[in-house]
């Protein structure tokens, strides 16, 4: 078996077999509740696919997990476990927030959107340096630094939304709205300009930019320099070292593009959906974005159609909670969990077997 069949079972036989697993597994949880398995199933993909409603709900929440998912993907590729994305996505809102607030007058989206991005990306980036040079610099692990910085970041948003940009005379944590010049276009109005109607959701721009940050993730770390010496590092440390790659340069690269990438996250949420900066803008997107990346195998492709997946958990599971009361919130989290089981943590259960029986059947061919 070639390298390249091998890659291919890896990304894409295997996750799939692991997902009808953790779906099959899931059935059996939701018959032992007394309900029907197939009619939870039908009801979890209607309410995510069935109506341009809920897909736009699906890629809104799959914006925000392709985000995270593919800045914890950057970082695995230089052997960093980077598990600080909900702080830095939490700190890119402050960035985000920051620009949007300065915008007055007729400024018109086009020219705030870079800078928003340039803001998101800056914040998310700046907060992952520190861990990034303690990693590098002291050995400090990166895993415990960025879970710190994930409580840090917490409770500076506490104190700014509470002491600094909150409403005067308002009770409620969170900033002014955003003036009309700041304002993200949604995609249905965007798909109404061309004369297309579809449902109102929070879906924005941003999933566009998601797009094309999952294919510059790819050219990254495929087709550049600086991806390869990712990779390289990754790999092996002490064959980088003696290759002329310098750990701290890499590890201060990685963890900052994978921080920036982890802070456009707020583009969805602060100046789309919300069009202000409040307390919960991550929504846990930093955490899910771990699991995105495991399911995704680290590659941009996997990210994306894994960040799709979880976006149609988290849509369908909402309305299958509505539709089948039997089956609660946290037995949508069950489900999730069972996904990232099969697919991340039991990878090999579903692996050595698919290899080898296509092992024995190209053996018998020959």
């Amino acid at each position: 078996m070639n390298d390249r069949t091998r890659g291919w079972i890896r990304l894409f036989l295997v996750p799939f077999l692991n997902l009808v697993l953790a779906f099959v597994v899931a059935g059996l949880v939701v018959l032992m509740i007394g309900e029907n398995p197939l009619r939870a199933l039908r009801i979890l993909l209607t309410g995510a696919l069935g109506s341009s409603y809920g897909i736009g709900y699906t890629l809104y929440y799959a914006t925000s997990f392709t985000f995270t998912g593919l800045a914890v993907a950057i970082a695995f590729h230089g052997s960093l476990f980077n598990i600080g994305g909900e702080g830095q996505a939490g700190v890119a809102g402050i960035g985000v927030a920051v620009v949007c607030l300065s915008i007055v007058g007729d400024t018109h989206w086009v020219l705030a959107f870079p800078l928003a991005i340039a803001g998101a990306a800056f914040a998310g980036a700046a907060w992952a340096a520190i861990p990034a040079y303690l990693q590098a610099s002291r050995g400090s692990h990166v895993v415990i630094t960025t879970i710190m910085f994930n409580f840090i970041a917490s409770a500076l948003l506490v104190y700014l939304l509470v002491n600094v940009l909150k409403v005067e005379g308002s009770m409620a944590p969170e900033s002014r709205k955003f003036g009309d010049g700041a304002r993200m276009p949604f995609m249905h109005e965007l798909a109404g300009w061309i004369g297309i109607r579809i449902s109102r959701t929070p879906m924005n721009i941003s999933f566009l930019l998601a797009v094309a940050c999952t294919f510059l993730t790819w050219v990254l770390i495929w087709r550049t320099r600086l991806g390869y010496e990712i990779r390289a590092f990754g790999q092996s440390e002490t064959a980088a070292v003696y290759a002329g790659i310098s750990p701290v340069r890499i590890t201060m690269a990685t963890m900052l593009l994978s921080g920036g990438m982890a802070g456009l996250m707020a583009l969805n949420t602060v100046m789309g959906e919300a069009s202000r900066l409040v307390l919960d803008a991550v929504q846990g997107a930093g955490f899910v974005g771990i699991a995105v990346a495991l399911i995704g195998r680290s590659h941009p492709v996997g990210v994306f159609l894994a960040a799709i997946l979880f976006g149609i958990l988290y849509q369908g599971g909402a309305e299958l909670a509505f539709e089948m009361p039997a089956i609660s919130r946290e037995m949508i989290v069950v489900i999730q969990a069972l996904v990232i089981l099969f697919t991340g943590a039991l990878e090999n259960l579903v692996r050595f077997p698919v290899e080898g029986f296509l092992r024995k059947f190209r053996e018998a061919g020959n």
